[in-house]
């Protein structure tokens, strides 16, 4: 008798999360002029995601995140070594070893980019298994094809436009989800995991790579003197662009440190979330469970 008994607790379970994320969703639509974090700015929630135009706010114009991971897409991989002096390479290959997958595990990378996680984990594995790349911007997965094609990755790889929050696949169809510095610029940090309950398996693992709170206080000064001061020049001699660095360096500050975020997770409704910190805290990776 417990099988029937745990199909119906996990169809209610369903239910109630289908339920309260359709009602999250029409009360984010109603809501208008409601304001979110743009980096340190304050801008109205329907600016953040700034599809590839450039937006006024109140203060001053800023460009939406869409226009600023447009920018600087051709430049991304080059600038991911440069910040963080290749140690980004560590950091997504650690996620990927924590992950563990075996053979026939599907995949979902969102944000995935220029497909840094996804090929480690086609190494990984060394067998015929399928990922899929998801990306809200078309310059990032063309960046990302292009670059699996030098690279001869050939097979198993599928790249797909979508929105964190409102991911264009059905419900429980991955093993595995992964997002690595992405999730920070959703606008609605709580839909994003919400939408990654829905699409993984029972028993399915949600994973997040992101900048955290540095425990080290000594490092965590010059960490900060780092960030604001070398890295947007950086982003302006290697990518033409200060701006958009200038927002991602302050994006890392907004977002919650690593107990907050834990909680958020739990009430996605992940089980046994845990997170690890890597290099003193400058990034933590945090696992959930779907029951």
């Amino acid at each position: 008798m417990a099988a029937p008994v745990n199909t119906v607790s996990r169809w209610c379970l369903s239910s109630w999360r289908t339920t309260r994320l359709v009602c999250q969703r029409l009360h984010q639509t109603q809501a208008s002029g409601k304001e979110t974090h743009f980096g340190f700015q304050t801008v109205p929630e329907e600016e953040k995601g700034g599809r590839g135009k450039e937006l006024m706010s109140p203060q001053c114009s800023v460009s939406g995140v869409y226009h600023v991971f447009e920018s600087v897409a051709k430049k991304y991989d080059v600038m991911n070594d440069s910040m963080s002096l290749g140690i980004h390479r560590l950091w997504k290959d650690w996620l990927v070893r924590h992950m563990n997958p075996t053979p026939g595990t599907q995949l979902l990378d969102v944000a995935g980019g220029t497909g840094d996680v996804a090929f480690r984990f086609i190494n990984y594995i060394q067998a015929r298994s399928k990922a899929v790349i998801c990306d809200i911007n078309k310059e990032m997965l063309k960046v990302g094809k292009e670059k699996s094609l030098r690279l001869g990755y050939s097979e198993g790889l599928s790249w797909v436009a979508g929105d964190a929050e409102e991911l264009p696949f059905a419900d429980e169809k991955f093993d595995v989800y992964t997002i690595a510095f992405g999730i920070r610029n959703v606008t609605h940090i709580e839909t994003a995991l919400e939408e990654a309950y829905r699409v993984l398996k029972p028993g399915g693992r949600f994973l997040c790579l992101e900048f955290s709170k540095v425990n080290n206080p000594l490092l965590a000064r010059l960490y900060d003197l780092y960030s604001f001061q070398v890295i947007p020049v950086l982003g302006e001699i290697i990518a033409g662009d200060w701006k958009s660095y200038q927002y991602l360096v302050e994006s890392i500050r907004r977002f919650p440190p690593q107990e907050e975020f834990k909680e958020m997770i739990e009430d996605a409704g992940f089980f046994k979330v845990t997170y690890h910190n890597l290099t003193s805290g400058v990034v933590a990776v945090h696992s959930g469970f779907k029951l």
